[in-house]
C-alpha cells in the first residue's frame, strides 16, 4: 500500500520532504498575520495514518523555499482509547504537539459545522485546506472559507471506492489495482473534480504548487459518475462468514477486515460418544483459498483438517482453508493446535449470519 509520507513528498516536490523529521516545525501565532508571503494551509485528520501526512506537510512546510504554512490542525476531539477510558487527543492532536504546534491552533470540533469553530476559522483566513482521513463531514458554509478550495487525499482511484473505508472494500472485492487520488472536496461524497491519481507510486509530476498558485483548478478532471462504486462504512455485523459464498469471497473478506472488526464464524463441536454438542464462536485469523480439485468425502456441514489447516466447504463447490484462528479470551492459534484440543470431538459449521 503507498505510503501517505511519500504521497505529500511527492505532491509537494520540494527540496524540504527529504529533511530529517527532527528539524523543528514554525508553529505561527494564534490568529497573527504570516510575516511571509506564504500560503496558509489547515490540515483535516485524525488516525495515525493521517499523522504521517501531518508530518510530511510540517516538514515541506519548514523549508525556507516553502509555498505554504501549516495555520491551524483540524481533528476529531479527545476519546477514550485505552483500558481506564482516559480521554485522549487524536493520533494527529498528539503529533502535533510533539512536533511543538500551537495547542491554541489545534481544533477538535465535535461537527465540522459548529459556528464557533467555522468564526475561528475565518479568522485565520486559509488559501487552502487539505484533509486525509479526518472523519468528519465538511458542510458548504466549511467549504466556502478557504479561497482555493478543499483537498482530500482519498485511498483509491476514484471514481472507484467513495467512501469511508476504500482500502477494506478494495481488498474485500479482490481487486489487484488500488491507489490514491487527490480530489477537490465538494458536498457529494468523495465526487469533486481529480487533481492527481496514481495506480501504484506517487511520481514527481503531482504537485501541491499547481494547486497553490491555482492552476490545478482548471486541468481538475470530473469524475466519471457512470463509474462511480461506493466503500460504504463496515459495521460489526459484517464480520460473520457466511459459508453459502465462495471460498475466495470470504478469503477477501477475511484479509479485508483483519485489522477491524475482524472476521466471525460459528461451529458446532460435537462429542462422537455421548451426542452433546456446543456452539463455539471462532474469529478468524488468516485463510487461503482449498487448492483441491476434490473435497473429502462426507456431510456437507462437516470440517476436516488436512496438511495444517481446518477445510470448510463453501459455495460453487468451493473451499476455505483456515490456518489461524481464536476461540474467545484465547490467544491466536494454528489449525493443528485447535484440531488437537478437539480431542476427537467432530467439527460442523454453522450458518453464520443466521446464528450472529
Amino acid at each position: 500500500m503507498l505510503s501517505s509520507s511519500h504521497i505529500l513528498r511527492r505532491f509537494c516536490c520540494l527540496s524540504a520532504a527529504a529533511s530529517s523529521p527532527s528539524s523543528p516545525s514554525i508553529a505561527p501565532a494564534p490568529f497573527r498575520a504570516l510575516t511571509t508571503q506564504k500560503k496558509r494551509l489547515v490540515f483535516l485528520g485524525s488516525p495515525q495514518v493521517s499523522a504521517s501526512v501531518l508530518d510530511a506537510l510540517l516538514s515541506a512546510s519548514s523549508a525556507p523555499d516553502s509555498l505554504f504554512e501549516i495555520a491551524a490542525i483540524v481533528t476529531q476531539p479527545p476519546s477514550g482509547r485505552d483500558r481506564g477510558r482516559k480521554l485522549l487527543p487524536s493520533p494527529v492532536a498528539q503529533h502535533a504537539l510533539n512536533k511543538g504546534f500551537s495547542s491554541d491552533l489545534i481544533f477538535t470540533p465535535v461537527k465540522a459545522g459548529e459556528e464557533s469553530f467555522l468564526s475561528s476559522l475565518r479568522a485565520l483566513e486559509p488559501e487552502l485546506c487539505i484533509t486525509a482521513a479526518y472523519g468528519n463531514i465538511l458542510p458548504t458554509k466549511f467549504l466556502k472559507v478557504p479561497s482555493m478550495g478543499t483537498v482530500n487525499i482519498h485511498p483509491s482511484l476514484l471514481p472507484l471506492y467513495r467512501g469511508a473505508a476504500p482500502v477494506q472494500r478494495a481488498l474485500e472485492d479482490g481487486v489487484k489495482e488500488t491507489g490514491v487520488s487527490v480530489a477537490y472536496t465538494v458536498r457529494q461524497l468523495d465526487a469533486g473534480p481529480v487533481i492527481a491519481c496514481e495506480k501504484v507510486e506517487i511520481d514527481d509530476q503531482i504537485k501541491l504548487p499547481s494547486i497553490l498558485d491555482g492552476s490545478a483548478k482548471s486541468k481538475a478532471l470530473p469524475q466519471d459518475e457512470s463509474r462511480a462504486t461506493l466503500a460504504p462504512k463496515i459495521t460489526p455485523e459484517e464480520s460473520w462468514l457466511s459459508f453459502d459464498q465462495k471460498a475466495i469471497v470470504l478469503h477477501n473478506k477475511v484479509r479485508a477486515f483483519a485489522g477491524w472488526p475482524g472476521t466471525r464464524a460459528k461451529v458446532s463441536v460435537i462429542d462422537p460418544k455421548s451426542g452433546q454438542h456446543n456452539i463455539v464462536e471462532l474469529k478468524i485469523i488468516t485463510t487461503r483459498v482449498y487448492g483441491n480439485s476434490e473435497i473429502q468425502s462426507g456431510e456437507t456441514d462437516d470440517v476436516f483438517f488436512e496438511k495444517g489447516s481446518l477445510v470448510f466447504s463453501c459455495g460453487g463447490g468451493t473451499a476455505l482453508e483456515v490456518l489461524e484462528l481464536q476461540l474467545p479470551g484465547k490467544k491466536v492459534v494454528n489449525a493443528a493446535a485447535f484440531w488437537n484440543g478437539l480431542r476427537g470431538q467432530k467439527l460442523k459449521k454453522l450458518s453464520s449470519l443466521s446464528s450472529a
